[in-house]
């Protein structure tokens, strides 16, 4: 059996290794186990998206953090030797307590993101999310995000990649690993960012309209994961299905049997 540390440690290298680093998005138990045992997977990443909608919950830390940290639990559980980070919102009101309390069920890893808070407050619970870790003894893997594309609105894009650019820094500077840029990117956005905050230190979301991967690697990204998109090609495929049975069709012939 693999210990923490040893996971944290290869959480660590596939981040920085010369290889994109593509973890699909798991929810529950079951999607873990069908992801883990897909030829080519290295390390699992849940969605915070993805976990609060299959409890019932809208996202935005609406879920309890109980609940979400007992889901993380499963797929950690679930996951086996593979290293799981956890997409923990902006830390549920406690940053450090909640990174102590994902390492505790085995995360190695986790998102934070900074919901476009002041920059002062953000890298506090950077900071807090940092020393929670070194507290563990366990070289976490802290994946700090901004939400500035995201909530960019009619903003001048320039000036959103340069707040962007100024926060990837501060975080980097407070101790987060990698700097998450959610959003549907260009090329030469993507580029500026890698340029500005180092090679294998920015991570990007697969949306609609994505660069290619293989720009993204050449590009000098870290690791691209999918959110909520997996959960929603999922049920994308549940809905078509109900809507073959209710035609008069029935099971797509491509089916596989997976549990």
């Amino acid at each position: 059996m693999v210990s923490i540390a040893e996971k944290a440690t290869r959480l660590q290298e596939l981040h920085a290794a010369p290889e994109l680093l593509l973890v699909v998005n798991v929810w529950d138990a079951i999607t873990a186990k069908v992801v883990a045992e897909t030829p080519g997977t290295q390390a699992l990443a849940t969605p915070s998206h993805g976990i609060a909608a299959a409890r019932g919950y809208p996202d935005g830390e609406v879920i309890p953090r109980d609940e979400m940290i007992a889901e993380v639990a499963l797929i950690v559980r679930t996951a086996g030797d593979l290293p799981v980070t956890a997409d923990l919102e902006a830390g549920y009101g406690d940053p450090g307590g909640t990174v102590a309390r994902a390492i505790e069920v085995g995360a190695v890893g986790c998102n934070l993101e900074d919901q476009m808070k002041p920059l002062d407050e953000s890298v506090k619970a950077v900071e807090a999310a940092v020393a929670a870790a070194q507290s563990a003894g366990v070289d976490f893997v802290l994946n700090a995000r901004t939400d500035a594309f995201l909530r960019a609105g009619d903003r001048d894009p320039e000036e959103v990649l340069a707040e962007a650019i100024t926060r990837g820094r501060a975080y980097l500077d407070a101790g987060a690993s990698n700097f998450f840029v959610p959003g549907k990117l260009d090329e030469t956005q993507v580029g500026r960012l890698v340029e500005a905050l180092g090679e294998r230190k920015v991570n990007l979301i697969g949306v609609p309209g994505s660069i290619p991967l293989a720009t993204a690697q050449s590009l000098g990204v870290s690791r691209v994961s999918y959110g909520p998109f997996a959960q929603n090609v999922a049920l994308t495929a549940l809905a078509k299905l109900a809507e073959d049975v209710y035609a008069g069709g029935g099971l797509p012939a491509d089916m596989r049997k997976l549990n």
